[in-house]
């Protein structure tokens, strides 16, 4: 049975479209976990334009189930990892000029600096994810570097316009996951994905978890937090 992981970025994002003290995304991992999420996601970005430091030190401390901290590997991030200690954290690419994040790490081309990042981040006992494209290479290069898990871009598949080309990417996304599950990865996917188009990914027995955000809360706006999550945890669960 997949897991489902909520990101709670989003809710923070329309917080901070007024600057005042709501929606607080802590309050809003608390009710994901209550209606079935597996584990909450946060991206402290290095502007902070949504999730801050005090919302990373609440989740640690309320988050029952996995707290999945997603961050760029720079010294900054690296040292609050440490410090705040989540379950896990996922290496991501960061732009400031970026709205969400747009693609992979390219982990084959900063090998070195990502084999160092990933060892801090385990020797402190933290569970280490490489956020990549669905690339092979890029995949393989994951492993070399010490990741325990990838979680694979599926943004481009999710922006495709047509069957055929949704199909295709698919395709690549489908390869990308066996070779994960063949070099003995965790494997989770993430990026885009809705109540719609997430029901593909059922043939892929391979992805253990499913890192969903926007589409969530963007449910929710209509029928509430609980009930949005709750339905996305329904889709996933028998996968």
């Amino acid at each position: 049975m997949a897991r489902l992981a909520v990101n709670v970025d989003h809710v923070a994002t329309l917080r901070q479209a007024r600057g005042i003290d709501e929606p607080d995304p802590v309050l809003a991992a608390g009710i994901a976990e209550l209606a079935g999420a597996d584990g909450i996601i946060c991206h402290l970005r290095e502007d902070r334009r949504h999730i801050n430091d005090r919302d990373l030190g609440l989740l640690r401390r309320t988050v029952k189930t996995k707290l999945n901290l997603e961050m760029a590997g720079v010294r900054e991030m690296v040292d609050i990892a440490v410090e705040i200690r989540p379950d896990m954290v996922t290496l991501v690419p960061e732009r400031r000029e970026e709205l969400t994040t747009e693609g992979g790490l390219d982990v084959s081309g900063q090998a070195d600096h990502y084999a160092h990042v990933a060892g801090e981040l385990k020797d402190a006992g933290i569970d280490v994810s490489f956020f990549v494209d669905p690339s092979e290479d890029q995949i393989e290069n994951s492993h070399r570097c010490g990741a325990d898990i990838v979680e694979i871009h599926t943004g481009h598949y999710s922006e495709a316009r047509t069957e055929a080309e949704a199909e295709a990417r698919f395709e690549r996304i489908e390869a990308a996951v066996e070779r994960a599950a063949a070099l003995k990865l965790g494997v989770s996917v993430g990026h885009g994905l809705n109540y719609a188009n997430v029901k593909r990914f059922g043939s892929l027995t391979q992805v253990e978890e499913y890192s969903i955000g926007h589409s969530i809360v963007s449910r929710a706006v209509f029928v509430g937090f609980e009930r949005a999550v709750r339905e996305m945890v329904e889709l996933v669960k028998d996968f």
